[in-house]
């Protein structure tokens, strides 16, 4: 009997040194980086070298932010608790300095270039390259007369496109505040989603546009925000002027822009629009303020205006959104789909007034669908599903199969 509690200590023993030794490097890390690093269980462990320092702090935008401990060596080390999946962006603090991690590739969030982990989700590979046609990713510059200036954009073009002499829906896909047009490919994993979906025949082929949404009309002179309130009227002043100069920059030069220089298929019937956070907002702005151009909305963590994002009271459906939804027949025969999602761990006042949207959008009996990503905060887990769920109820009328040029 003692020996055989032995063997079973021992195979205790064993297992748990198997399961806590299961840490390997990040998917996200520079090249040979052996730190950050993630086991089984969605453990986090961050190496930092500071020998010099009295205090190191790892802070997790949406996560954890938690001491790190000092090594013999010179490293600091932490293990963070279980972390949903996803991408994380965070920062070290050294002696109250903010610095990125050396290991981590670096992605633009927060305004900032930042240090970010990938955590898998077990089981879910939709966002993964796989051995399927893969469409590519070109950037491209246009010339707008609304900013006076040279922007680009993202374009993914899909598989079949340089061999086809077929004619593409376009799908605009905007990214959220502080972050910019490379974010939907180098943190969503957009082209990857869209191989996968297009490849298993869930989604019809498209071109998406994602674009630069920062806009100043030219001539204008941003005021010094510096300590400006969120949701102030002086804020709210100047980000309706920026959206606005966004707006006229989308629809009077890019879209023009995107339709001479692609095979689109360029009427409203096969053109959508979505975004997440401020990019759910400016798709809010423009697709109800051009109805004439898309016929398929999608908010991902961003709906209304920015003055509503900040009231969880119930929008009146009679005058929101210049009265367009005052007539549900009537704007149903134009929007073929109006897609809201959110994070269920999304921060409080967010969630409410997404919900407060689709109770009153339920109430007024306008059909839409309401998307809520289990366990995800305001994050790219939650877009990424977004995404995967939006896109395969676009351009399913069958006529968007498009004729040769």
């Amino acid at each position: 009997m003692k020996l055989i509690g032995l063997l079973m200590l021992f195979a205790a023993s064993f297992c748990a040194a198997q399961n806590s030794g299961d840490f390997k490097p990040a998917t996200s890390n520079v090249l040979d980086a052996q730190y950050p690093r993630v086991d089984g269980n969605s453990h986090v462990q961050i190496r930092f070298k500071a020998p010099g320092a009295t205090t190191v702090k790892l802070n997790f935008w949406s996560g954890p932010k938690v001491d790190m401990e000092k090594q013999a060596d010179g490293f600091w080390t932490v293990t963070t608790p279980p972390m949903a999946p996803g991408l994380h962006y965070y920062v070290i603090n050294v002696d109250g300095a903010e610095v990125s991690d050396p290991g981590s590739t670096a992605y633009f969030g927060g305004s900032k270039w930042a240090s970010a982990v990938e955590v898998p989700e077990a089981g879910v590979d939709y966002y993964q390259p796989k051995d399927v046609p893969h469409g590519q990713v070109r950037e491209v510059w246009y010339h707008s007369s609304v900013t006076g200036t040279w922007r680009d954009a993202f374009v993914y073009l899909p598989p079949d496109y340089d061999t086809a002499k077929t004619r593409y829906p376009v799908l605009y896909l905007q990214h959220g505040g502080g972050e910019d047009e490379s974010g939907w490919i180098r943190q969503g994993k957009a082209n990857f989603i869209l191989d996968n979906l297009i490849a298993s025949g869930s989604a019809k082929p498209m071109i998406v546009v994602m674009a630069n949404g920062y806009a100043t009309r030219a001539g204008y002179v941003v005021p010094d925000m510096t300590g400006t309130p969120f949701g102030s009227l002086e804020f709210l002043k100047v980000m309706q002027e920026r959206m606005g100069a966004f707006e006229d920059d989308m629809t009077q030069a890019l879209i023009p822009f995107i339709d001479k220089t692609f095979r689109t298929l360029p009427d409203r019937e096969h053109r959508a629009m979505a975004g997440l956070s401020m990019g759910g907002m400016q798709t809010f702005q423009v697709t109800f303020n051009h109805l004439d151009l898309f016929s398929y909305i999608g908010g991902f963590s961003g709906a209304n205006g920015i003055a509503m994002m900040r009231s969880s009271e119930k929008p009146d459906l009679k005058t929101a959104f210049n009265g367009a939804l005052a007539d549900p027949a009537a704007f149903q025969k134009k929007v073929h789909l109006l897609w809201i999602g959110v994070g269920t761990n999304e921060p409080e006042r967010m969630k409410a007034a997404l919900e407060s949207l689709n109770a009153s959008l339920d109430e007024g009996k306008v059909q839409h669908v309401f998307y809520e990503s289990p366990g995800t905060d305001h994050e790219w887990q939650t877009w990424r599903r977004d995404l995967k769920d939006f896109a395969p109820r676009l351009f399913q009328s069958g006529s968007e199969s498009g004729a040769p040029r």
